[in-house]
């Protein structure tokens, strides 16, 4: 907890950042220091593509260099199931400081093997919980984590919050879908945010990379299903 604090402060402090943002005085360990911390960068930042990016460069820090040079080629691309599966497990030992009681999962849509722990759920997500904002969760958290397992471990990644229940269901090996990336963008203001709904234009509003992102998904997708190309050129245009 404290490292990854110490890393999202230098994220947000380095030199080519415009807007500085100063840590907390709680302690190291206080999970609190994490949150406002978040919560300053998303109400600061009206460019979510922004806020995704220093967000993602946090969990590329975490990790050593050659782990994220190797990986794409040495695990994810020739044994895409078994990556998927040694993700999963990961994310449970390495993740629940921040999210909370979760577990590995099947995903039986798959159709991998009946998608034996492919999946991780996640109970009840603390940082959405602390957080209490839909906005955070998608641009600090949900966006970039996909992010980084598809660009830095090669492994798509697709995380389902709910923000009824407060789980969230990850599914390693699997690509977002365009519906699937809007429905999470379309998500209302939550009842008990404490920015009363003042971030809602830079959790769903236009102008703020959405264009980028409907062409990096077009990509994206088009690189994994050569039939969608078709779909993602229409898209681009």
């Amino acid at each position: 907890m404290s490292i990854f604090r110490i890393k999202l402060s230098e994220q947000l402090n380095r030199p080519s950042n415009s807007i500085r943002i100063d840590d907390s005085k709680r302690e190291l360990d206080d999970f609190e220091g994490i949150i406002e911390l978040t919560s300053n960068m998303n109400s600061r930042y009206n460019n979510r593509t922004q806020i995704q990016e220093i967000a993602r460069e946090v969990l590329v820090s975490l990790f050593p260099p050659f782990i994220l040079h190797l990986y794409p080629s040495w695990f994810a691309r020739p044994f895409p199931v078994s990556s998927a599966r040694m993700c999963a497990w990961a994310t449970v030992v390495g993740g629940t400081w921040l999210m909370g009681e979760c577990e590995v999962n099947d995903v039986p849509e798959m159709g991998i093997d009946g998608g034996r722990d492919l999946g991780v759920l996640v109970k009840r997500c603390r940082f959405l919980e602390e957080s209490q904002c839909a906005s955070i969760c998608v641009n600090s958290c949900k966006i970039p984590t996909q992010n980084f397992f598809r660009h830095n471990m090669g492994l798509p990644l697709t995380m389902s919050p709910n923000y009824d229940t407060g789980e969230c269901q990850f599914v390693f090996g699997k690509m977002p879908t365009e519906e699937e990336e809007r429905d999470a963008r379309a998500t209302p203001c939550l009842m008990r945010c404490p920015s009363g709904g003042s971030m809602r234009s830079w959790h769903n509003g236009k102008g703020n990379g959405d264009e980028q992102w409907l062409m990096d998904l077009a990509t994206l997708t088009a690189d994994n299903d050569p039939s969608a190309r078709s779909t993602c050129l229409l898209m681009e245009d």
